[in-house]
């Protein structure tokens, strides 16, 4: 079911299905909640599924010109608090994992779970700084070809002719994100802290789902955030986009982290 939360005087704008322990699934970059679509109704057979437009995303409204991490972490608790919600597994696809990271530093007393999907604990490295402004000055001279090619470097190179009719889907609703959404997000992830050592101590569940050719995250150095850690491991052969590339096996991930959760 849609609904809507006045936050600091902006909507927010989420969906909210089943019973059970609550799972909050967290969208990227440049997408917003109908992401989840796919993977809602399989989830809310034994759980109560939450998905969230997050700041300057979907039909949910800009809180500003910079939104860190930590401000959609905020968001995201003042969400819960008004459903009445304590404890939460949290789902976050890409920039959603900072996020869901960034709340378990902030809250980690109502958390149950992480699920990292083409994730990362780690902090913007100076060339991935670099690269964040680039894409600022670029979204602000051509907003249309910088949305369409974000979209299409996120699928590995041979998923790209197979998937022609979702990649346009993405690309669809990623034209539905506000410039302001995008550089807001895009100055927020650039600054965004290390948080690796979550990773090493929560007291809870954490899965970590990569793809071997994603063309965002590279594999090898995020396989080595994990080591010495408890966190479990999965792997696809594809791009960033797991819940799309590699769907039926990802819902099978899901499903049995949730049940250890």
């Amino acid at each position: 079911m849609k609904n809507q939360l006045l936050y600091k005087n902006i909507k927010i704008s989420f969906t909210e299905e089943g019973k059970g322990t609550a799972v909050v699934l967290l969208h990227g970059f440049l997408e917003n909640k109908s992401m989840w679509n796919a993977f809602i109704p399989e989830l809310a057979k034994k759980h109560r599924v939450i998905t969230i437009d997050l700041l300057g995303h979907g039909e949910t409204e800009c809180l500003g010109y910079v939104h860190a991490m930590e401000d959609q972490a905020d968001m995201v608790y003042a969400l819960l608090l008004f459903l009445k919600i304590r404890k939460v597994v949290l789902v976050g696809h890409s920039m959603g994992g900072y996020i869901a990271l960034a709340f378990a530093e902030l809250f980690p007393d109502n958390v149950k779970g992480l699920f990292l999907l083409n994730s990362t604990s780690r902090a913007d490295s100076e060339e991935k700084k670099i690269n964040r402004d680039r894409a600022i000055v670029a979204v602000k001279k051509n907003y249309g070809a910088f949305v369409s090619m974000s979209i299409a470097n996120l699928f590995s190179q041979d998923n790209r002719e197979r998937l022609a009719t979702e990649i346009e889907k993405v690309k669809g609703e990623a034209l539905k994100t506000p410039l302001q959404g995008i550089v807001a997000a895009l100055e927020g992830m650039k600054i965004r802290k290390d948080r690796e050592v979550i990773l090493h101590f929560a007291p809870y569940p954490i899965q970590l789902v990569l793809g071997q050719k994603d063309g965002v995250l590279h594999f090898e150095e995020n396989i080595d955030q994990i080591e010495a850690t408890k966190v479990k491991l999965t792997t696809f052969p594809d791009g960033h986009m797991s819940h799309i590339e590699n769907e039926k096996e990802l819902k099978q991930v899901l499903v049995e982290f949730l049940k250890k959760v």
